[in-house]
């Protein structure tokens, strides 16, 4: 550059699949619905302790069974008097817990396996039986068996659905995984003399992973009915502690006499799942390069 000449600066901008993304995400009234639901959701779990009026296991036994919007309680309370919209705020953060960290745990165990399986022909015939033994077992039934070896707990309620959401994250990787290797990129890497590791890090896992990130949306849903339902049995988070499952056991019983105290958590569970599942459709539709459904 010469004396006197001044510098063009360096404008970037995003890249142009990204904004395709955003674009027909935003242009999806479901999705942008569940987006929604899912801010406020998250948002309310994470600030629970500054958004709650009560503690989630104050008891007032004087004011047991009160309806929504009665003396101050914006969802009415329990039959210990304990405020319904401070529970549900915090039965939310749990749920999100279980949901969050189950995937995780899916997504560390299944992609690997699903890359290794999806590559190497000789392992794909030992992990795709693997696979197939776990899907033999109904998805609650196992969760269920695996809690209960495990105990009663929030960690052990993740763990249990985790690995049982393996099999998911291992077929959906190893789909995409023997979709990309017979790609000329692939192939061009090879021929340069590209390992095998980097081949996968570098070439398969980074196109595999829109369609891993959609299965991990869909997934979360699943958790959360998962920890709603062990909660139910007693094998999820237990007492005084709250969560969405275990106020629906506790309300059964009442459900006559006060029926809030049953239908507001079971509303959480299906919006919760709803709304996963209406994002998760919009961000599948949005990342199909064909332009999502016709």
């Amino acid at each position: 550059m010469t004396t006197g000449e001044v510098a063009t600066p360096v404008v970037t901008t995003a890249d142009p699949r990204q904004r395709r993304v955003a674009r027909r995400l935003l242009k999806s009234p479901l999705a942008m619905a569940g987006f929604v639901v899912l801010s406020v959701a998250i948002v309310g779990a994470v600030f629970a302790p500054l958004i709650a009026p009560y503690g989630p296991s104050d008891a007032n036994f004087g004011d047991a069974f009160i309806p929504p919007g009665a003396e101050g309680y914006l969802l009415g309370t329990d039959s210990l008097g304990r405020d319904m919209f401070s529970r549900i705020l915090y039965g939310t953060r749990a749920s999100l817990i279980v949901g969050v960290l189950s995937v995780l745990l899916a997504l560390a165990v299944g992609v690997p396996f699903g890359l290794l399986a999806g590559y190497f022909s000789p392992i794909d015939s030992v992990v795709s039986r693997l696979t197939d033994l776990v899907l033999a077992f109904p998805f609650l039934i196992l969760a269920v068996g695996l809690a209960a070896i495990r105990g009663a707990s929030l960690t052990n309620a993740a763990i249990a659905i985790g690995i049982v959401q393996v099999p998911a994250m291992v077929r959906v990787t190893r789909s995409e995984t023997l979709r990309l290797k017979g790609r000329d990129y692939v192939a061009s890497a090879i021929s340069d003399g590209a390992g095998d590791a980097w081949v996968l890090l570098r070439h398969i896992l980074p196109n595999a992973i829109s369609a891993v990130i959609v299965q991990a949306t869909i997934a979360i849903p699943g958790a959360i009915l998962g920890e709603a339902v062990l909660s139910f049995l007693g094998l999820g988070i237990q007492p005084p502690s709250p969560s969405l499952g275990t106020m629906l056991t506790e309300a059964q019983q009442y459900a006559a006499q006060a029926p809030w105290t049953a239908v507001l958590p079971g509303v959480a569970i299906m919006l919760l799942a709803l709304a996963f599942n209406l994002f998760g459709d919009g961000l599948r539709d949005a990342l199909d390069p064909k332009g999502g459904r016709r």
